[in-house]
């Protein structure tokens, strides 16, 4: 019988031979990298990944100072999602610096309060007061609405979340507003008659804004902090589990016993 001659050709050359494929998101081999800022969400994102784990999902939670940078690292595609920013946040940054971001979970409420070492209350406050609120412009105007709303002073009508000092129309004690970035509010509360600080820095510093603060937030859902994604991987499988990983029973039972009511579990 003769024999036929086999050519031997590179599998890259073969139509219909698989080519090896990156291994799966959430896998030991590639885990899933979650952005999260410092304090709350931090700490809320490592009861996720240990009740995700059970599963043999895999994640990484990498941690930022700042509200800058989980977004510039989500849309370099140094992390596939982000927890630590709510709506307002978001639609802002995707006008500001056009990010094709969207939500595919919810995770937690960290209220805002006011606080103070100097004074017991607000109506203390002297004439031309300091107050720091946040510098970006979503909890900036966060701010400004719980102060106006506490008495302070008062903003035109109709401003909401996208308010700013401009906004400010009453002002009978002449109070001097302080912006600086979110995370440094914290070490500035002694330099300062009272601060704008969210739960989620506040709560690390043993600050409560159910048992210290001068005024706080009501829940009011619009601040609830979302699980963001790039829009393209809005549908994939890994984004629905992680966003399940925070709704999970344990993790609203963790957040509730950890944080005593200053954060409020919104998934």
């Amino acid at each position: 019988m003769q024999r036929r001659a086999v050519l031997t050709l590179p599998a890259l050359l073969l139509p219909g031979l698989a080519v090896a494929q990156a291994p799966e998101l959430g896998t030991a081999a590639r885990p899933l990298r979650v952005g999260v800022t410092q304090g709350v969400h931090g700490q809320t994102f490592e009861k996720v990944r240990e009740v995700l784990a059970r599963d043999g999902f895999v994640t990484r939670g990498i941690e930022f100072g700042d509200f800058i940078q989980p977004n510039a690292a989500l849309a370099a595609g140094d992390l596939d999602a982000n927890a630590y920013q709510h709506l307002p946040f978001l639609e802002a940054q995707r006008a500001q610096r056009g990010y094709d971001f969207v939500p595919v979970g919810k995770t937690v409420l960290t209220l805002m309060g006011v606080f103070s070492r100097r004074h017991r209350d607000l109506t203390a406050l002297p004439q031309g007061a300091r107050i720091a609120i946040p510098n970006d412009p979503t909890n900036g105007g966060r701010a400004l609405l719980l102060l106006s709303e506490a008495g302070v002073f008062r903003l035109r009508a109709g401003a909401d979340h996208r308010a700013t000092i401009a906004d400010i129309t009453e002002n009978p004690k002449r109070i001097r507003i302080v912006e600086l970035e979110a995370a440094s509010i914290v070490r500035a509360l002694e330099d300062v008659d009272a601060a704008a600080i969210t739960g989620n820095f506040a709560v690390p510093a043993g600050l409560n804004p159910l048992r210290d603060a001068l005024a706080r937030e009501t829940e009011q859902s619009v601040y609830t902090v979302l699980v963001v994604v790039r829009r393209a991987d809005a549908e994939r499988p890994w984004a629905r589990r992680l966003a399940q990983g925070y709704a999970h029973p344990e993790v609203k039972a963790f957040v509730e016993s950890t944080f005593g009511g200053a954060v409020i579990s919104g998934a």
